[in-house]
């Protein structure tokens, strides 16, 4: 016998510690559940840095977690938690840790995603589970919860928004960096993580930086975070490039300061990483490079026609196999994938993009078709 689900929740808890990009896939689901239940209170269990970039969000208390502080994070979580018992919990993050910390978590209904979603046995942590969603991309799964919750056409008639908190201070961190003449922003790598191929090459970046410089008057902010390999990057790109066409700003804003930089660049190109979904989030044009993760499922969800896609041609080449023959979200974990993406394919989208976003400063309404 499935749970019951609630007629009208007065308590929903939101289960997603991480990453960055999901965290801004998941904030449209947030405001459909506050437009549907708008007196329901909404506890988001979430990770430290994930809740730097989403502090302010309008209608959410935040419980954080830091996975450095392991068990002791958890067990001060339950004790925080301990008086309180949720309607529903809806448990978002398809991991194993997740999943232990959800044990210790009151709540009358506890969802995740069906088993054909689930990984880390999920399944064995939930009451009930979505219906099954074929090829979904991560905003439309995220968009199930709801949809389960709500009912199908209440949530899909409902239009996307995020609304994310920048504070002034976070406009003027930026505003030092980039100066007010228009700019465009490339983030050019994604989180360093084993095996992790996402990174596009220092001379396809430059190439498409002489181009916005030279063609369109454009200079480039080059952002990211303070790894060695970022900074190494950072300044492979840098030797390529005319004085004058790039600002180098690696390491050098807060996440809430990458964010008013985002929204107010006419533009950004990125591999699948978090700056793609954060200027998704804000409605500024983007431009996603994407050959290792299938873009269908993790592209910039309203500027989807836009990304150069290269993942049939990876999946063909390196997993030798037709991209209809393999498990929905699997990685070409192969150190050439990006390579396949030629500096034109990104000058043509850059130009394209431009011309479709005219009056993008601070923006056009983008793409919305599923």
């Amino acid at each position: 016998m499935k749970h019951p689900l609630p007629v009208r929740p007065a308590h929903i808890c939101v289960l997603r510690l991480s990453a960055l990009g999901d965290v801004c896939n998941l904030v449209p689901t947030i405001r459909v559940l506050q437009r549907l239940w708008p007196d329901a209170r909404i506890t988001w269990i979430i990770g430290k840095g994930e809740h730097s970039l989403l502090a302010g969000l309008s209608g959410v208390e935040f419980i954080v977690y830091d996975k450095a502080s392991g068990w002791a994070g958890m067990r001060e979580i339950w004790r925080q938690l301990g008086d309180t018992r949720f309607d529903v919990l809806l448990h978002m993050q398809q991991a194993l840790r997740a999943s232990v910390l959800s044990l210790g978590l009151k709540a009358d209904l506890r969802i995740g995603y069906d088993k054909a979603r689930a990984k880390d046995w999920q399944h064995w942590f939930t009451h009930r589970q979505l219906a099954p969603h074929a090829h979904a991309h991560v905003l439309e799964s995220f968009l199930d919860f709801a949809r389960l919750l709500g009912g199908e056409e209440r949530v899909d008639a409902e239009p996307l928004r995020w609304d994310l908190a920048i504070p002034d201070s976070a406009y003027q961190e930026a505003a030092r960096i980039t100066g007010e003449a228009p700019y465009v922003v490339i983030s050019p790598c994604a989180n360093p993580r084993l095996r992790n191929f996402r990174n596009w090459s220092a001379e396809g970046y430059a190439a498409v930086i002489a181009h916005a410089w030279e063609e369109h008057g454009l200079r480039t902010v080059m952002t990211g975070g303070n790894s060695a390999q970022e900074q190494e990057m950072g300044a492979r790109i840098r030797a390529l490039c005319a004085e004058g066409a790039v600002i180098d700003a690696i390491g050098g804003t807060s996440l809430k300061g990458l964010l008013a930089m985002l929204d107010r660049a006419r533009m950004v190109i990125a591999p699948d990483s978090g700056p793609v979904h954060m200027a998704n989030a804000l409605r500024t044009p983007t431009l996603g490079l994407f050959a290792t993760t299938n873009p269908d499922r993790a592209a910039p969800y309203c500027w989807r026609r836009f990304v150069v896609d290269r993942y049939p041609d990876a999946v063909r080449r390196y997993l030798h196999k037709s991209p209809e023959a393999i498990p929905w979200g699997t990685r070409v974990r192969h150190p050439d994938a990006m390579s396949l993406i030629r500096a034109d394919d990104v000058i043509a989208q850059f130009d394209a993009l431009l011309d479709a976003t005219p009056s993008a400063s601070p923006r056009s309404e983008p793409d919305h078709e599923t």
